[in-house]
């Protein structure tokens, strides 16, 4: 398997080169029950999720199964109560293994999603042994990126092989990127503009390569690198720039155009849209700059003119 190319559902049909392969020892299961706790917006807190069913998705169990899913919010300042815990293991219905000791794991697994600053703990299946034992027979775990100033061991174990070197590139310079399959490059600031800008581009019968958001208080370094983000990407055939300058500085952006454009050597058209705070002085530094870029006076303008520049 090593060094093997790996496609599964969560991979994407590009696949993933294994790089590390990890043994277990077998277990005799003799039942198969689904586990989770996310963070629920409805209740504001921590929210389990179980099935006496499980070991396939839970769409597929909460589609066949609906009145078997039950879901259980833990008041995020008491904490999980033994009442939490007995409705879980109520609703898992185990077969074999003690009740009173599957309430204490159940307890211990909230205690792990508080500990280590979770945002999901996914355990499918959680299965009986042929021994009577609650086991974690397969598990994911999903951890706030905010919190690894305080899970520095969980994160010193991320494995920057099996993500987008893309997305690796953008987060250590602190920028909010995800790759598309389309050919617009898109470097916006903010998410709402970001969204925004990628549905106009669709709008207008184009397809965004990418959501990049270089935030509020982007410097200058990282505007120049995230145009090398989004010049590695041979399927990017045009760039579109949209900012909305309030906290971001319309110049600062121009300046990073500029400077990018000279240290990558841009071979795409590049749409430029600047609105907001020292509007006038970035659009005097892309003017003096001899740049051939294309500047927009709106943003329906400007993902026009992307789309239109995809056939020069």
């Amino acid at each position: 398997m090593l060094g093997q190319v790996l496609v599964t559902k969560q991979t994407g049909p590009q696949g993933k080169v294994v790089s590390k392969v990890y043994l277990c020892e077998k277990l005799s299961l003799v039942n198969e029950m689904y586990f989770s706790i996310i963070l629920d917006r409805k209740s504001a807190g921590p929210l389990i999720i179980a099935c006496k069913k499980g070991g396939t998705s839970i769409e597929d169990l909460a589609e066949k199964f609906p009145d078997m899913i039950i879901k259980v919010p833990i008041d995020v300042f008491a904490g999980i109560t033994d009442e939490d815990a007995a409705k879980v293991v109520d609703g898992l219905d185990p077969k074999a293994a003690d009740r009173k000791d599957s309430i204490e794991q159940v307890k211990k697994l909230y205690e792990l999603f508080r500990k280590t600053d979770c945002t999901m703990l996914e355990i499918n299946p959680l299965a009986e042994t042929s021994t009577n034992q609650l086991v974690a027979a397969d598990a994911k775990l999903n951890f706030d990126d905010n919190a690894a100033f305080r899970q520095k061991d969980i994160f010193a174990l991320r494995d920057p092989t099996q993500e987008d070197p893309r997305e690796v590139a953008a987060a250590k310079v602190d920028l909010n990127y995800i790759g598309l399959d389309g050919e617009i490059g898109c470097m916006v600031n903010g998410a709402g503009l970001a969204m925004a800008t990628m549905d106009i581009i669709k709008l207008h019968g184009g397809t965004p390569a990418n959501f990049l958001d270089v935030g509020g208080n982007a410097s200058e370094h990282q505007v120049v690198e995230a145009f090398k983000i989004l010049t590695s990407d041979d399927k990017v055939k045009a760039i579109l720039v949209n900012i909305f300058g309030g906290i971001m500085k319309c110049d600062v952006i121009a300046s990073g155009i500029v400077n990018a454009a000279k240290e990558v050597s841009l071979k795409v058209p590049v749409v430029v849209r600047l609105e907001g705070t020292n509007v006038e002085q970035g659009k005097r530094i892309l003017k003096e700059s001899g740049m051939k870029l294309i500047t927009a006076d709106d943003l329906d303008d400007a993902a026009e003119k992307a789309v239109k520049a995809l056939a020069n």
